[in-house]
């Protein structure tokens, strides 16, 4: 597949049209990541995705592109929304998994002094793990009006505040949400998960602001240097897992009676305006929904842990939201196609929103700067904070990364890296980790990941995003 690939610059390579795409490929990468990308066939999948019908532009990739479900992870995609399609597996089974980014009015010398306690205070405060079920066991109808509501749901039972709404994506709730289009099995797999991080990637971090490149921008976000920060990584659970697994078994037998074409079974999909592509979406709203519900509740209750375990008042605290951004998720949006607006059905999947600062969608206060875009490092790495660009709206329907990405199975992981080992290792560092399990800390080894640093410097020098700041972690609680 590489001497397939035609070199556009040192960070845009174009897959040929060929066979049954309906366009290009385009991949964001350095030549260093061609081998990995390609190896593990997500290259392929970028070429299957290209052959959807009413696919808007090219099929495109960012550089934390790995292997996934039907549609590459990393991979973001547009279609025509009158002729156009609709894909579970152009969302991903972890529906809104997403990262959300807390300020403080701390310092690294005011946190670390009693950094262990609090990440002992967080482990039980905000429940981890398979499986995990939280502090919140719901009714099926409450369940519905998390479904319908998402983060203002928290909001309103007190769990934050309004200010938090406004820096979060689509101030936390997705209006298009039915959720009687969601199975039974799937919300009862939602009583009891409000308020939980889950396992795997999701992650709850104590993090310091390292480095400041976009003044302007940091300022606008609240971001100094030294600063103490939480980053909150987790997504729907199992009632968006539920709702991806549902409606990829219903579509298989929608796609015979729409006679669509596929290259690959994982593709199953839908016409956008048919009666089952409106009903998966506004299934998929809803359980976008549950997750802004969620990171809002984990939020609420790492707020009380700082506030008790340093002992000070919320303005001393400072805990305020930078912004929460959605990485797997559909959205209907306008674009520009040759110089017309035109109305589509985005797909992100392990792909983050990164709109400029002239879009209507970002919040008025963070309009200097552009939206912020979180990109989580792997465990013990650093993560940053990005701003979305024009170059980005011209080019990838205002997308970018969303993390570093896999470049090793959990499989093939387990047979290299010790949990034990890589725990003392990390505090050596000046980490201080603590998980559910070993095995889970040896998943998520930094050496399972491509280097976040190298994937970030694609996106800022193709253009795509602006490094604001990069921060490292101090503290890390695992699944």
């Amino acid at each position: 597949m590489i001497s397939n690939l035609q070199k556009v610059d040192e960070y845009r390579w174009i897959i040929p049209k060929s066979g049954a795409m309906r366009t290009e490929g385009l991949i964001y990468a350095s030549e260093k990541m061609l081998p990995h990308i390609c190896g593990d066939k997500a290259a392929a999948q970028v070429s299957n995705v290209a052959c959807l019908p009413g696919i808007a532009g090219r099929s495109l990739a960012m550089p934390d592109i790995h292997w996934g479900y039907g549609f590459p992870i990393g991979g973001v995609a547009a279609f025509d929304y009158d002729s156009g399609i609709i894909s579970p597996g152009g969302i991903g089974y972890d529906i809104n998994c997403g990262v959300r980014l807390i300020r403080t009015n701390l310092s690294e010398k005011d946190v670390k002094p009693q950094l262990e306690k609090l990440i002992h205070s967080l482990f039980s405060a905000v429940p981890s793990g398979v499986g995990s079920t939280g502090r919140l066991n719901l009714s099926k109808n409450e369940v519905k009006d998390v479904l319908k509501l998402g983060a203002k749901w928290a909001v309103k039972q007190g769990y934050g505040t309004e200010a938090d709404l406004k820096h979060t994506e689509e101030e936390g709730c997705m209006v298009s949400s039915n959720p009687d289009n969601i199975s039974h099995h799937a919300i009862e797999r939602g009583t009891e998960q409000v308020g939980t991080l889950g396992a795997g990637n999701h992650f709850l971090e104590i993090q310091v602001v390292e480095q400041v490149f976009d003044e302007v921008a940091a300022n606008a976000f609240g971001l100094f240097l030294g600063q103490a920060a939480i980053m909150i990584h987790s997504g729907s659970r199992g009632l968006g897992y539920q709702v991806c697994d549902d409606y990829i078994k219903i579509l298989q037998s929608a796609v015979i009676k729409y006679g669509i074409s596929l290259p690959d079974r994982q593709l199953v999909c839908v016409p956008v305006t048919s009666d089952e592509g409106k009903k998966y979406f506004s299934a998929m709203s809803a359980a976008a929904n549950y997750a802004w519900a969620n990171r809002q509740c984990m939020m609420h209750w790492t707020r009380e842990c700082f506030m008790k375990t340093l002992g000070i008042s919320p303005k001393d605290a400072g805990l305020e939201l930078v912004y929460d951004i959605a990485h797997n998720i559909g959205k209907i949006e306008e674009h520009q196609i040759n110089g017309k607006l035109t109305k589509l059905m985005v797909h992100r999947k392990g792909a983050t929103r990164a709109f400029s600062k002239e879009h209507q969608s970002v919040p008025e206060d963070y309009r200097q700067a552009g939206q912020p875009v979180i990109i989580p490092g792997s465990m013990g790495t650093n993560s940053y904070v990005l701003s979305g660009t024009e170059t980005a709206m011209n080019e990838t329907w205002g997308s970018a990364c969303h993390g570093a990405g896999r470049i090793a199975s959990r499989t093939a992981i387990l047979k290299q890296v010790n949990g034990s080992e890589l725990q003392q290792q990390l505090l050596k560092q000046g980490i201080y980790v603590q998980s559910k399990s070993y095995k889970t800390l040896a998943e998520e080894a930094p050496q399972a990941y491509k280097d976040v640093n190298q994937v970030v410097d694609v996106c800022v020098k193709s253009g795509i995003a602006k490094k604001v700041a990069k921060l490292r972690p101090i503290g890390v609680i695992k699944g």
